[in-house]
């Protein structure tokens, strides 16, 4: 079944109080949304990169208390996670939809992807459109808008990435949910692919951070 877009209903998803009743209702309208977007994105993603490419489908799984305030579908090149790797996401908050290229915290590269960032950064950034946004942690859905930081910001983003072991790097696009429920399936999957095609040198760097 192709991809149809996003509703009220799947972002009103994060309202449902209680874990098991948020999870349910993740699992029966957001979810199979996320698996149709993760066979579309696996595939053109591998063409994208050179690299056989794997959607992670957001489980939530370890989670015993509080209900999950965002999910999403990753993408990586490995079969069998995603968290250690240089991803890319599509997912939802309440309030907006995402798209990123990712490094958290368990990736082993995060000091060399870091110190490629500070020495190439004069390059990247006129491959970034000022209306992208950035990151330092996942788990938050604040960000930084390109446009409105300085070179010292993203000095001191890189050195943080280096330096901190719990430092993350993100940047993509947050799409208000307004806009998202107003676009067609078709709409919305080239949005994302033309996100992730922009976001292709971030990969590029940190695929030669992996091997240095």
């Amino acid at each position: 079944m192709d991809f149809k877009g996003f509703t009220n209903e799947d972002f009103d998803v994060f309202k449902i109080d209680g874990l098991d009743e948020r999870m349910e209702a993740l699992i029966h309208t957001v979810r199979p949304k996320l698996e149709q977007l993760g066979e579309k994105f696996a595939s053109e993603l591998s063409g994208m990169t050179g690299d056989e490419m794997f959607a992670h489908v957001a489980k939530h799984a370890r989670r015993s208390v509080n209900p999950p305030k965002d999910t999403w579908v990753a993408f990586a090149s490995n079969k069998r996670g995603y968290k250690m790797l240089p991803h890319f996401q599509i997912g939802l908050w309440e309030t907006h939809a995402f798209a990123w290229f990712a490094v958290i915290y368990e990736s082993p590269v995060k000091d060399q992807y870091g110190a490629e960032l500070a020495k190439n950064w004069t390059r990247l950034r006129s491959q970034i459109p000022d209306h992208f946004v950035w990151s330092a942690d996942h788990t938050k859905p604040e960000v930084s808008v390109q446009k409105d930081m300085s070179q010292k910001d993203f000095q001191k983003m890189f050195e943080r990435l280096q330096n901190v072991k719990k430092a993350e790097l993100l940047c993509g696009i947050k799409m208000d949910r307004e806009d998202a429920v107003k676009m067609s399936g078709k709409e919305f999957t080239d949005k994302m692919e033309e996100t992730f095609k922009t976001l292709l040198p971030l990969y590029t760097i940190a695929q030669k951070a992996a091997v240095s």
